[in-house]
């Protein structure tokens, strides 16, 4: 990896030495590469290159922002739904999104889990027979090596009621010659496999990226995306369109698009649900259903992903853009954003 800070990005303001010293920095060459560094707006760079904007934490954020602790019944498994599980081997990336749900978690010296942690977390997966998916996430799961890989698939492969695998990874996009033949092969099952990689802008979607798609999809691993909505990066139809075409041109599905999450210092990458949902309608008609995600929002607290539309997420005040209230997937209300941190009630 290039050092991107100091020989393109000199700290013109000491203060980003703190935004460092609290959340993990990282950019791979391939990334680098794709910056303009003299334009403080380019969409690359500020989704990787730390900001003093980071600094300002807002009242409704948050350090667990969709209550990932809340349901977390042994250490790397998260349980929310009762059909499938998140299982987060480890906690280190390729790169380090300036807009991260996890930030707080995630980084260098982050560890991961011990063989007596996985273990453990695999017999939870193990006796509770409901589960139906294991979602590789992290952390990327894809910087483990493709023995620790292979050796993982293993013993999930030989669970009987896990019929799908997921992972969720950067990793095609930031880091693209890592995603090798070998890697390719360590996620070879009977079982139904699936790797969503997460790609937010047009110009991420490059000749090496296709070519790391291309060696998980000629392995017959069907490759979806997801996407955040961020201001500054890709706020406009005009950029998600050519994200999600340059995604479905190199057989990649959209799959989510995301609002942006309450994470700590994250409030100059969000938009209002209201204009989310502006931008998202001027999609509709004007590109393949094929190419459109569906836009979500994940309730802070663990209450689950909804769709960002009308049927799950209405006004609280009609004289407001700025509140709601979302109905989750078991029927309940909640306020959005909270006016209070939901793990203090």
């Amino acid at each position: 990896m290039k050092s991107v800070l100091k020989q393109k990005h000199p700290l013109p303001d000491p203060r980003l030495q703190q935004v460092m010293e609290k959340y993990a920095v990282s950019v791979t060459d391939e990334m680098t590469d794709l910056m303009d560094t003299d334009n403080a707006q380019d969409p690359v760079a500020r989704q990787y290159l730390p900001s003093v904007e980071e600094l300002t934490v807002t009242p409704e954020e948050n350090a667990d922002p969709i209550g990932d602790e809340a349901h977390a019944p042994v250490k790397g498994i998260v349980h929310r739904y009762p059909d499938r599980v998140l299982l987060k081997p480890v906690h280190v990336c390729a790169v380090y999104c300036r807009f991260c749900f996890r930030r707080e978690k995630v980084g260098p010296g982050s560890e991961m889990l011990s063989d007596a942690e996985l273990e453990t977390a695999l017999d939870y997966i193990r006796g509770n027979k409901e589960i139906w998916e294991v979602i590789l996430t992290g952390g990327d799961p894809f910087v483990l090596s493709p023995r620790r890989l292979t050796d993982l698939m293993r013993k999930l492969n030989a669970i009987a009621h896990i019929k799908v695998i997921r992972f969720h990874t950067r990793v095609p996009a930031a880091n693209p010659t890592r995603v090798n033949d070998d890697l390719a092969a360590a996620l070879s099952s009977e079982k139904a496999v699936f790797v969503v990689v997460h790609c937010n802008h047009a110009r991420e979607v490059t000749p090496l990226m296709k070519e790391a798609v291309g060696k998980l999809t000629r392995a017959g691993i069907p490759v979806l995306s997801q996407s955040v909505l961020l201001r500054g990066v890709n706020d406009t139809a005009e950029a998600l369109d050519a994200l999600f075409r340059a995604l479905v041109e190199i057989r990649v599905k959209p799959y989510y698009l995301h609002h942006p999450d309450l994470a700590p210092g994250t409030s100059h990458f969000r938009l209002s649900i209201d204009d989310g949902r502006k931008i998202v309608r001027q999609l509709r008609g004007n590109l393949s259903g094929i190419a459109q995600p569906q836009y979500v929002l994940d309730i802070p607290g663990g209450f689950g992903k909804v769709p960002a539309d009308d049927a799950w997420i209405a006004k609280e005040n009609a004289a407001s853009s700025e509140s709601y209230r979302v109905t989750d997937y078991l029927g309940e209300k909640h306020v959005y954003p909270p006016q209070t941190d939901p793990f203090k009630e």
